[in-house]
């Protein structure tokens, strides 16, 4: 072979190599942090740019028969709530997690539930092991009603009132 030829496969080897070991920082990276969320998806303050215009959110009272908590039922902290008057709920290992589950299969930012109009929304934040709504592992925000089993690592969660 030629030098030249011997020069093109090293360099390509070592740039395959550098593919690799930079996403593997980021998978740990990500595992450790979380990922990135856009500030408009997560619900919390508006963006810098936008004004409030002195008007204040309401607290609606929730409708008759609606979810008021999110319960643990099966799992490592069976009995832990959270109100959804707190919503988005994050789910997760994390210190900032609205329900902080002790489970090794659970990432630092495992989950979100959140509310759009009267509908309740479940959202796997890019865990590794995913979040199943029933028996189905969700890819995307999912709805979910009372008495539906969310499962987050060993974890079953559900809304009730």
């Amino acid at each position: 072979m030629s030098e030249l030829t011997l020069f093109l496969i090293r360099v390509a080897f070592l740039a395959i190599l550098w593919i690799f070991v930079l996403s593997a920082i980021s998978v740990i990276r990500s595992d450790m942090f979380g990922a990135r969320v856009p500030e408009t998806a997560r619900g919390g303050a508006p963006a810098p740019g936008r004004k409030n215009n002195g008007k204040a959110k309401a607290n609606k009272k929730p409708r008759r028969g609606a979810p008021t908590h999110l319960l643990v039922v099966e799992g490592e902290n069976p009995g832990t709530r959270a109100e959804l008057a707190d919503a988005p709920l994050l789910i997760g290992r994390g210190s900032d997690a609205a329900i902080k589950l002790d489970d090794d299969y659970v990432s630092t930012r495992h989950a979100r539930v959140a509310a759009s109009g009267d509908e309740w929304f479940v959202e796997d934040l890019g865990s590794t092991n995913g979040t199943y709504v029933g028996p189905v592992r969700i890819t995307q925000p999912t709805t979910i009603g009372l008495g539906v089993q969310v499962r987050v690592g060993k974890t079953i969660l559900e809304l009730r009132k």
